[in-house]
């Protein structure tokens, strides 16, 4: 890559609130659940999805995180100044947003770019302490504060581990009438160091075919330079992968989620089998996901119950997804809305039969409700808790792929006497119920 023979040093952002150190106070985390997806393949590592500030999270990790992580993907909030709903109804049409059902998303509104800035500063800070000496971090920005971003980037890393300031475009409809329209999205690349991971080879795509066509047209072409046009090409800084929105089978609902492709091309070009890969903004869960996929060690973290929510069922999805860890760093928040179990044993198979699930709603949710299972977005069950720690062991969900919740599940069992099941079950609007009933 082309570089400047003198990096720019001693250039800084400033503004009033700045810290001029870092000093987050770290989070009492504390394992909550242990989620074994069905046909799990075995657990080498204990993957964590982590709900709590990650500010306060990253702090908690680092004694045990320094200079570990291999590569992190960023996508924080933008300084939009919008606050953005997840969309939790069924069936809907896409093309009327006015019949949406909606509930809470993330908020992006900030009192001024001073709290913005100072938000980013902290996190990026810590990081940096995270990713090993092969490490890379991705920034995911757009031109709400992607010039602001890239200075606090200058300042951390130093100017030259910039590795790419890649484009991300993309199509779509837009509100801009009186300038263009504004379809694409920065990622800044920095690296740790110059000893850093990048394998061309694994995200190489094919030459365009009039590149083809022009090298078996002449021998002129390329200045006498073939390049192996089947090995095919590593992309340029600009890349074209559709929205989301335009991607039926992978939408969740959850507000700015990013294409899978996207997040793959990262992973495959700048981490390898077995490192450990991170987003403490996972949001949707685009990154845990591809990384199970992969074969990738994972962090994940995000504030929202919902972000957890919505990354566990996206995880749940992964063919052969192993057992991973929830942790968390807040208080219960669980609710106590009516459920009803019934429990039926058969020789030695147990049968667990979702039956009610009862609470308030609004209006526009009531008129849509026809069953309780229209209320229940996921439910799982702990065939032997033991207290503390639930232990996932069967789980049922919806989502746009899968709309049908199935309600009874069965356990071969043996000497049950004096053990106790426990039940969790999260409503559409996102409370959460856990009940326990003696075997």
């Amino acid at each position: 890559m082309s570089r400047t023979s003198r990096p720019i040093t001693n250039l800084k952002l400033t503004w009033p609130s700045k810290p001029e150190q870092v000093h987050a106070e770290p989070a009492a985390l504390h394992l909550a659940r242990i989620v074994t997806p069905p046909e799990s393949r075995p657990a080498t590592v204990h993957n964590r999805l982590i709900e709590g500030d990650n500010l306060a999270v990253m702090a908690a990790l680092l004694p045990d995180w320094r200079g570990r992580v291999d590569l992190i993907y960023a996508d924080p909030p933008f300084m939009s100044g919008k606050r953005y709903a997840a969309r939790i109804g069924r069936g809907e049409d896409s093309r009327k947003p006015d019949e949406w059902l909606l509930g809470d998303g993330y908020d992006d509104r900030w009192a001024d770019p001073d709290a913005y800035l100072t938000m980013m500063y902290e996190r990026l800070w810590l990081m940096r302490e995270l990713l090993s000496e092969h490490g890379t971090l991705y920034l995911h920005a757009d031109w709400h504060a992607s010039h602001y971003l890239r200075l606090l980037l200058d300042e951390l890393f130093g100017s030259e581990r910039l590795l790419n300031e890649i484009a991300w475009v993309y199509h779509g409809p837009s509100p801009v009438r009186r300038a263009f329209n504004r379809k694409h999205d920065t990622l800044f690349v920095y690296a740790k160091s110059d000893d850093y991971t990048f394998n061309a080879d694994a995200v190489r795509v094919p030459y365009d075919d009039s590149t083809v066509q022009t090298f078996a047209s002449s021998r002129k072409a390329g200045f006498g330079k073939v390049p192996d046009l089947a090995r095919g090409k590593v992309p340029e800084d600009w890349w074209y992968f559709p929205v989301v929105a335009r991607l039926h089978g992978e939408r969740t609902g959850y507000p700015t989620q990013k294409p899978e492709a996207l997040v793959e091309r990262i992973v495959k070009a700048s981490s390898n089998a077995d490192d450990v890969v991170a987003d403490f903004f996972c949001g949707s869960g685009t990154l845990p996901a591809v990384a199970e996929r992969l074969g990738r060690a994972w962090l994940a973290c995000d504030a929202s119950p919902r972000a957890i929510h919505t990354t566990t069922k996206r995880l749940l999805g992964v063919t052969g997804c192993a057992p991973f860890e929830v942790w968390s760093a807040s208080q219960d928040h669980t609710t106590n809305e009516c459920v009803s179990v019934q429990l039926d044993h058969t020789g030695r198979t147990l049968q667990v039969t979702l039956r009610k699930y009862q609470a308030a709603v609004p209006d526009d949710l009531r008129a849509r409700v026809h069953s309780f299972k229209d209320l229940v977005d996921y439910w799982e069950i702990d065939p032997d808790f033991r207290g503390g720690v639930f232990c996932s062991r069967w789980q049922s969900f919806r989502s746009r792929t899968q709309p049908e919740l199935v309600t009874q599940a069965k356990f071969h069992v043996d000497g049950r006497k004096g053990k106790q099941i426990a039940v969790r079950v999260v409503d559409v609007l996102g409370r959460t119920t856990t009940v326990t009933i003696p075997d």
